[in-house]
């Protein structure tokens, strides 16, 4: 466990770098992207000109026996979930960044530009079961709190299981919410909890990979652990044959997982872990903006 004020100066950090950028980089395309889909009653005002019949007041209307129209606005409060993957997989990292330090600064990102737009946050925390549930609420501590447990969090359990994380998050956020799944999905079985939470949510894909994990580098006998399940074997990545099956498992994982989110019509954005996660998300922001 790390003591307190290290940890304070960690979320300090990780505040100072993410809160700029929610409001001087991702404000605006935050909230084209996402904004509340539903429309409120806020006042009436005579008719003119042009108006829609159909919003007509017509109680109003008798009363002052001449025509008067029911204004609308759009609902802009809204609920973030972000759906974090905790399991080992997500210590893994190449360079100077593994996926679970980008996961923490996207996830802090996200909530800060949600509660610059006035928006509720929470998140649930998975691995092979559903480790942690934050209730959405609004407000600065509670992103900070969000952002110390995202820090200091120790998982139960090391495996992954999407379907699992999904259907409780469906069980016990029951309103409509604009929902970020944030892992590397290394994971299978998940495409109908995808599809049905989609149906229910607005569900939009993170997918945080790490260059290395995409092929074998050239270094001889190499013993591999897996993150997850902890099985050691050893590989010789001298063997040509090795390397290219290995790739070929990643392809072809990589086009499983991209059907997936297609057929279920989920947004995606694949960030890699040493590099920017500015650029794709704001690509993502921008390609639901053209959308709406």
């Amino acid at each position: 466990m790390t003591d307190t004020k290290t940890l304070l100066k960690r979320v300090r950090k990780i505040e100072i770098k993410t809160r700029g950028l929610s409001t001087q980089v991702f404000s605006g395309e935050y909230h084209s992207a996402f904004k509340g889909r539903g429309m409120a009653f806020s006042e009436v005002r005579e008719y003119q000109p042009g108006d829609e019949i159909r919003t007509i007041d017509w109680n109003v209307t008798a009363r002052f026996n001449k025509p008067y129209i029911k204004v609308f606005e759009e609902e802009r409060e809204m609920t973030v979930m972000l759906i974090v993957d905790v399991s080992g997989s997500e210590n893994f990292g190449s360079k100077e960044k593994t996926k679970k330090e980008q996961i923490i600064e996207i996830c802090a990102v996200l909530a800060f530009s949600a509660i610059n737009n006035n928006d509720k946050v929470g998140i649930v925390f998975f691995s092979d079961k559903v480790e942690k549930f934050i209730p959405p609420k609004k407000g600065k501590s509670h992103i900070l709190m969000i952002i110390r447990e995202l820090l200091e969090f120790t998982p139960t359990s090391k495996g992954t299981n999407i379907k699992e994380a999904l259907t409780y998050f469906n069980r016990v956020i029951k309103k409509k919410s604009t929902t970020f799944i944030i892992s590397d999905f290394m994971d299978g079985n998940f495409e109908d909890a995808i599809k049905m939470t989609n149906n229910k949510h607005d569900l939009i894909a993170l997918n945080i990979y790490d260059k290395l994990e995409d092929e074998l580098p050239n270094v001889g006998l190499i013993q591999l652990r897996d993150a997850e399940t902890g099985e050691q074997r050893w590989i010789n990545t001298s063997d040509k044959s090795v390397r290219v099956n290995y790739r070929k498992e990643v392809l072809k994982r990589k086009k499983l997982l991209e059907l997936s989110f297609r057929k279920s019509g989920v947004d995606v954005a694949n960030i890699s872990a040493h590099e920017s996660y500015v650029g794709p998300l704001m690509n993502l922001f921008k390609r639901r903006e053209h959308r709406r």
